[in-house]
């Protein structure tokens, strides 16, 4: 009797198993973006810019038609941590997120460096001096912002996105925020305020961006996107994406920056 219950417990527990991984694989593919110009951003309502173009490119050659959220970074982050079949972009490869996702790209290799206006007059060189200051503007669950915490930083102020960043830094409520090199000049444009008004005082890291995907999304959807992007490349299609968008700017390496420490 207590072999047949147990015969029968576990086939229930096998029947939840079973369902749970169809339901898992039934769920369609969903993807996430930013408000990340010139990489990814929103125009007349719809997300356009370099990853946004070579996503696009990429579902062409698979034959795939995956819809495209624009929402505030720190929701498309979480979703993507916890919902099968998602895919988030761009996502800087970090060590703090090395096991969280699974990784399509690289698609940019980007510098993120410390901010101040020039007229601040500030000299700053070093996390340590970086320390002292009331608050610094970084966008909230970004790579720098995780970073920073694990650095041990308690006088981070996080906001939505990165315009908020820059507008923070305009209204003179923070004298220090954090941003990379490649979004840089679109944000300055859109924020109203001219190159030469702000300066960079020192580098923070260096990595590079992918297209983030759940861990429970599809080794086999992992590997076509990553197979797909490499004939891109190839092709020179994607040099051609990447210059309309950042002309002057160098093509990510092929050979990947290591997660950062």
């Amino acid at each position: 009797m207590i072999a047949v219950r147990l015969r029968g417990c576990f086939g229930v527990l096998l029947a939840c198993c079973l369902g749970l991984a169809a339901q898992t694989q039934a769920q369609p593919l969903r993807l996430y973006t930013e408000e990340y110009p010139p990489i990814n951003f929103s125009q007349n309502g719809q997300p356009t810019g370099l990853a946004t173009e070579v996503v696009r490119e990429i579902m062409r050659r698979t034959g795939q038609n995956v819809p495209i959220s624009l929402v505030p970074w720190a929701r498309g982050y979480q979703q993507t941590l916890v919902r099968p079949n998602t895919g988030l972009f761009v996502a800087m490869r970090t060590t703090e997120r090395e096991t969280l996702f699974k990784w399509v790209g690289p698609l940019t290799r980007n510098v993120t460096s410390f901010y101040a206006l020039t007229s601040s007059h500030l000299r700053l060189s070093d996390l340590e001096q970086a320390r002292k200051f009331a608050e610094i503007a970084v966008p909230r669950d970004w790579y720098s912002h995780q970073r920073l915490l694990a650095e041990g930083f308690t006088n981070l102020n996080p906001v939505n996105g990165p315009a908020q960043v820059i507008g923070m830094l305009k209204r003179g409520r923070v004298k220090l925020m954090v941003l990379d090199n490649l979004s840089l000049s679109a944000l300055l444009i859109q924020g109203d305020i001219q190159a030469d008004e702000v300066q960079r005082l020192f580098t923070l890291m260096y990595s590079d961006s992918y297209i983030a995907f759940s861990t429970g999304t599809d080794d086999a959807l992992i590997q076509r996107w990553q197979h797909e992007l490499d004939g891109m490349k190839a092709d020179g299609s994607f040099a051609a994406i990447y210059h309309k968008w950042l002309p002057g700017e160098p093509l990510p390496s092929l050979e990947p920056l290591p997660a950062q420490p």
